[in-house]
């Protein structure tokens, strides 16, 4: 084990220990709200109501104002958003109310002065909903206790505008149906008397869980029962309090999990996600029957669409019943529609976990639908990447290592569900530890697939296939797409013999497409077949040496490995595979159009991705039995794999294979079809991939339908996203440029992370440099507080930066070959 791996070990531990031990508090992994913890701080105590009543609610608004003057949520370049505004005037009431903090009171009205207008006018009357609740309610409240805001003395229209917009919500809804959520932010004028305020109380003295709408309650009251859930809230989050509560711990959980898995951390904590999951699954199995809570939806969805993908993903047996259960009442799905912006983290945890429809299962299509067109109105700037991230690209079209690194370069990857006023997100300290973590995890990946692609091209040259002359050079690309789309578990083994296979397969197909006479091919076919060089010149013997190297050294590790000898049962699906590309080469070259039937009988051979994948399925653990490796005897996700493949592979070459003179299975339908055009037959296509896809990933992820072993199923799916990947909307495959940056992302570029302590990039070389050994370079520094001290290692050396608040340029030396720029 070398150092990095030993270093991330190390993290790894420590990590289980913050993460998972039986003393951990899950309530310490959800930032507080600052919106709610400023109600509470407002509450005078009873006893002396001079003093509040939780101090050190008000010590953390007075703690926690952020540098520009407000407090809140901020996007993913730590910019305030439209949530800082009732935050901050939320804190700025509190402050005034027990006369303290003046000069944060003075930046948080500088910061409300300079941005509210802006704000509005970014929204364009279309402001979310709460926003126009609640928003317009601090400003009222601020005004009561005496704080001047500028703004609503000015001319324009863009307050009065949201006022009128929130009088319009409040008339358009009755009181009893009014959500008494929003209590603190309701008008003077909507009268509501105690009755109707205790009566709406939860069992647990809450007014729907919400603290801010509790402490209202409590003021307007003075019931026990708020009270009795003010001080339980208090003592557990000591400080600053979350936007609800109490939030489910099994969902608290299941975020921390789906967070490690999303950064790409999840083969380091494979047992403790296995028992959450597996305690996700019991309580699945007990509530299965049991009502919806219709007082927290958002919530509610987002934990059941969450654990609905996760549990589907890891073999579990669950309906979807288990998250469409909103579809089914016309009241919830009226709720979501009006509210779309509130909803848009639940709707896209919805719409991933559509991912996973199997073959007959309606409801999910209908909620892929109505989530899909929820998400294209949201226009939250927290969430609009990752919405067009996963609109935009299919999920199995998307490889994971790219994922991992997509998720730990977005700062929003924590944001978890919404509040009231600001989404829950993963508190900063773990999130940011398990994102440095990631990254080293990231970067020890990197230098393990630049030592492994190396080798690789080695291994090609040596054998003639990347000098050999014709056809596609594609060695970066075949490694590059097993090291994506599979984690580290699958061995360097695994790797290099799928990115072999792989690479024997693109070149002999493009001998057997454009190269070779079909004297040459026959010669080659029948050499295959009795597995003997003899006779054989010229780039058939290059091809068949190859071979004939990479099938020893199979079956050499099988037998060592299990003590059978599979080196036949190889031999058998290579010769099935070039007798089908000398089928395909003597239709196109004799002119001979086969009818559909054959035409898939021969392409799904053709295409190879049995004979890449089957091979390399013999060296996991659990291993592919020999049995599978007979044609006759293939497995139903063996067969599925290899049509959707070949069928995929037609979408997006029948324009270049048609001006070559040969079929696939487009230009069959439309010449079966004469009334057809282009695009139907694309779409006949696409519909019978999408059908088999979801039979497919069935036959993947449930028991039942393959004696394959599970790491043999997953290893047909990478293969199967690889190849979707390539083929998605275009042939990236045969393009000499569209992959070069996800190859360079996925090996070569170091990850770069914004967060509100540090960025590492890029910085040209110094002229100033003076030292031989060292350059110094000029380092934009922006420290968020003083004395932080900022620390990168570069491999047994160490650069470190330690400082006072000051803004502005500092001078370090930095080891040769290293340029970085720390802004926050």
């Amino acid at each position: 084990m070398d150092l990095s791996q030993s270093t991330i070990q190390s993290l790894v531990y420590k990590m289980k220990q913050k993460l998972f031990s039986n003393s951990c508090d899950p309530y310490s992994f959800i930032s507080p709200s600052a919106y709610d913890t400023a109600w509470l701080a407002m509450i005078p105590d009873p006893h002396q109501p001079s003093q509040p009543m939780f101090k050190n609610c008000l010590d953390w608004v007075l703690h926690n104002q952020k540098e520009d003057g407000s407090w809140g949520d901020s996007d993913a370049h730590g910019m305030p958003t439209i949530e800082c505004l009732p935050a901050t005037l939320s804190c700025i009431v509190t402050l005034k109310k027990w006369n303290v903090g003046t000069i944060c009171m003075e930046k948080g009205l500088a910061f409300i002065h300079a941005n509210t207008e802006k704000f509005l006018r970014e929204m364009n009357n279309d402001s979310p909903r709460w926003f126009a609740i609640v928003f317009p309610g601090m400003v009222e409240l601020a005004h009561t206790v005496g704080v001047e805001l500028v703004f609503l003395h000015r001319s324009n229209g863009v307050v009065s505008e949201l006022f009128n917009r929130r009088q319009q919500i409040l008339e358009n809804e009755k009181l009893e149906n009014l959500p008494l959520s929003y209590l603190e932010a309701l008008p003077a004028s909507y009268d509501i008397d105690e009755d109707d305020i205790i009566k709406h109380l939860n069992n647990d003295g809450s007014l729907f869980q919400s603290p801010s709408a509790t402490a209202s309650a409590f003021m307007a009251t003075g019931n026990k029962e708020c009270m009795a859930y003010l001080l339980s809230l208090v003592q557990r989050c000591d400080g600053g309090v979350p936007a609800t509560y109490p939030i489910d711990e099994e969902l608290i959980k299941l975020c921390m999990v789906n967070q490690l898995f999303r950064l790409g951390l999840a083969e380091h904590f494979v047992q403790e996600a296995e028992e959450v999951l597996a305690q996700v699954y019991r309580n699945y199995l007990n509530q299965e029957s049991r009502e919806k809570p219709s007082n927290s939806v958002e919530a509610q969805l987002f934990k059941d669409s969450l654990a609905f993908r996760f549990l589907r993903m890891h073999g579990y047996d669950v309906s979807s019943d288990s998250f469409c259960w909103f579809l089914h009442h016309e009241d919830i799905r009226d709720q979501i529609e009006n509210n779309h912006e509130y909803f848009s983290t639940a709707m896209l945890n919805v719409y991933r976990a559509t991912d996973l429809m199997f073959s007959g299962e309606y409801d999910l299509q209908e909620a892929r639908s109505f989530s899909k067109k929820l998400l294209e109105k949201t226009t939250s700037s927290n969430l609009r990447r990752l919405i067009e991230h996963e609109l935009s690209l299919p999920w199995f079209a998307r490889l994971d290592h790219l994922e991992h690194r997509m998720w730990i370069e977005e700062k929003d990857s924590n944001i978890l569900w919404m509040g009231k006023a600001s989404p829950h997100r993963l508190s900063c300290p773990p999130n940011d530890e398990m994102v440095r973590l990631a990254m080293q995890n990231y970067e020890f990946r990197q230098s393990v697939y630049k030592k492994e692609l190396e080798e690789l091209k080695r291994w090609s040259k040596d054998w003639g296939l990347s000098d050999i002359g014709f056809g596609r050079e594609k060695t970066t690309y075949c490694y590059f797409a097993i090291a994506s789309s599979c984690s580290l578990p699958y061995n360097s083994e695994i790797r290099m013999t799928i990115a072999k296979s792989a690479i024997i397969v693109i070149v002999a197909d493009d001998f057997f497409d454009m190269e070779g006479s079909l004297i040459e091919l026959k010669d080659l076919t029948n050499a295959v077949q009795r597995w003997d060089a003899k006779g054989l010149s010229g780039h058939s013997k290059i091809i068949f040496d190859a071979l004939d190297n990479l099938v020893r050294e199979i079956a050499t590790k099988y037998l060592q490995q299990e003590g059978l000898d599979i080196i036949n049962n190889l031999q058998d699906i290579w010769y099935e595979t070039f007798a089908s590309w000398f089928t395909e080469s003597n239709w196109g070259k004799t002119g001979s159009i086969p009818s559909m039937d054959e035409y898939l009988e021969t392409g799904m051979t053709s295409v190879a991705t049995h004979t890449i994948v089957l091979p390399a399925s013999c060296l996991l653990n659990p291993s592919l039995p020999i049995s599978k490796l007979r044609p006759e005897q293939y497995e139903s996700t063996t067969k599925l794999l290899m049509v959707i493949a070949r069928l995929l592979n037609d979408v997006q070459s029948y324009r270049k294979e048609q001006d070559e003179g040969k079929i696939n299975s487009v230009l069959l339908y439309l010449k079966d079809n004469p009334g057809a055009d282009i695009e139907d037959s694309i779409a006949f296509v696409r519909e019978i991939v999408d059908e088999k896809k979801k039979e497919f990933l069935e036959h993947v992820l449930m028991d039942g339908y393959s004696d394959l072993p599970k790491p043999c199923k997953h290893l047909h799916l990478s293969c199967l996203k690889v190849f979707q990947m390539f083929f998605n909307s275009t042939n990236r495959f045969d393009s000499n440029t569209e992959m070069l940056q996800d190859i360079s992302r996925a090996i070569y570029i170091p990850i770069e992370v914004e967060n509100s302590k540090l960025i590492l990039k890029p910085l040209p070389r110094c002229s100033g440099a003076k030292k031989k050994d060292h350059l110094t370079t000029n380092c934009y520094i922006n420290r968020p507080r003083p004395s932080t001290h900022y620390t990168k290692s570069f491999g047994m050396q160490r650069v470190s930066w330690s400082g006072s608040r000051d803004y502005g340029h500092g001078k370090m030396f930095i080891p040769p070959k290293v340029r970085f720029c720390l802004i926050s």
